[in-house]
């Protein structure tokens, strides 16, 4: 789960996307819209969710797309994310052994189980499978979509220096176990979607995706009356009132989830189990943004720690660009990256070739 970024002092320039439908974002992350995503018309007909599927997506703010990409698929990412760590899944004390930590906030990301890949092809495979990028389009009903270059989970129980009590607790702000992704007090809220794909199956003991989904139906109505300093990242509300809930997941379902939509992870309290998620969403196209997309590109091309968010780190013993190769992208791909344009016809020979004549970048092939 990718922890807010902290508000910037200076106004951030809003960038138009490149798509029909007028969406507007400084970061590729949060987006201002004429219509919220949970009362927009559809103009595109449905491609991967059913009519009650996109029904559920706006009374509750979730939804789950089953068999996103083959169960086998998600067992190949799950014994890489395994490897990735050098931990042996058959034996758990190599979950807990000592680690470097540079920081507080890398000891956090060891507790909640984030691992510090982005680039891998098992990743982008993912990214760029058809089924995951047509029910993206259906939440946005956009088709010129940007992926998120994000990481993996993979959270054991949490004891030993995976104890989520090592954690310093706080009265507002990030809390991992119920949030919002946006700030929840502002007139006009900005929309913001993110998803996750399963790489095992959810068991009710090893904790995982959890959220509030009555909480969202019934928002407008909760917040009338409450104080005007409330917390705007953190819900407090009766989970009798608004039960939390934690959906059901197999290797391979992909869950896409609206901001406002309060959630989190909750505690792996089994005693040899894992959770384990690839971190995956998809936004309007940020063309116009030339840095953002450069920066997108760099990062793929070169195996980068990205930058949208100041939470991904880098692994802190053998960064990714140590290990292996850059990752080949089809066609959908290249264009779910930045590396080309949305505009440009399709697979005219080199993707490469056409980015370079948008951006001024030396032509070089989609795979390195």
């Amino acid at each position: 789960m990718t922890m807010p970024t902290p508000h910037r002092s200076r106004r951030p320039r809003l960038h138009r996307a490149a798509s029909d439908l007028p969406y507007f974002s400084a970061d590729g992350e949060s987006y201002l819209a004429q219509t919220t995503l949970r009362e927009l018309k559809k103009s595109r007909p449905l491609r991967v969710l059913s009519e009650e599927d996109f029904a559920h997506w706006q009374t509750y703010g979730y939804v789950i797309v089953r068999e996103a990409i083959p169960a086998e698929a998600a067992k190949r990412l799950l014994d890489f994310t395994w490897d990735f760590q050098g931990l042996d899944p058959d034996r758990p004390d190599s979950w807990y052994e000592d680690r470097p930590f540079r920081s507080e906030l890398d000891q956090q990301l060891h507790i909640y189980g984030f691992v510090e890949a982005y680039h891998h092809q098992l990743l982008w495979d993912n990214r760029q499978a058809q089924r995951v990028y047509d029910a993206f389009v259906d939440v946005w009903d956009c088709e010129e979509l940007w992926v998120t270059q994000d990481r993996l989970n993979l959270n054991p129980p949490n004891v030993g220096n995976r104890d989520r009590a090592l954690i310093e607790p706080t009265d507002r702000g990030f809390d991992i176990d119920l949030h919002w992704d946006i700030d929840t007090t502002l007139g006009v809220p900005p929309q913001r979607v993110q998803g996750i794909i399963a790489l095992n199956d959810t068991r009710p003991e090893s904790g995982g995706f959890q959220c509030n989904p009555e909480l969202f139906r019934r928002f407008e109505e909760w917040k009338v009356g409450r104080p005007a300093d409330r917390d705007p990242l953190r819900p407090s509300v009766d989970r009798t009132e608004y039960p939390v809930v934690r959906p059901d997941l197999h290797p391979g379902d992909l869950l896409i989830w609206n901001g406002l939509l309060a959630h989190g992870v909750a505690r792996n309290i089994s005693r040899d189990q894992v959770r384990a998620v690839q971190y995956l969403s998809m936004m309007p196209a940020l063309e116009e943004h030339e840095r953002l997309r450069r920066s997108r590109v760099d990062s793929w091309r070169h195996l980068r720690t990205p930058r949208w968010n100041r939470t991904l780190v880098g692994d802190p013993v053998l960064h990714e660009s140590e290990r292996y190769p850059t990752a080949t992208l089809n066609e959908l791909g290249s264009r779910l990256l930045g590396l080309t344009s949305w505009k440009d016809a399709p697979d005219t020979g080199g993707a490469g070739a056409t980015a370079a004549e948008q951006g001024g970048e030396p032509a070089c092939a989609v795979s390195v």
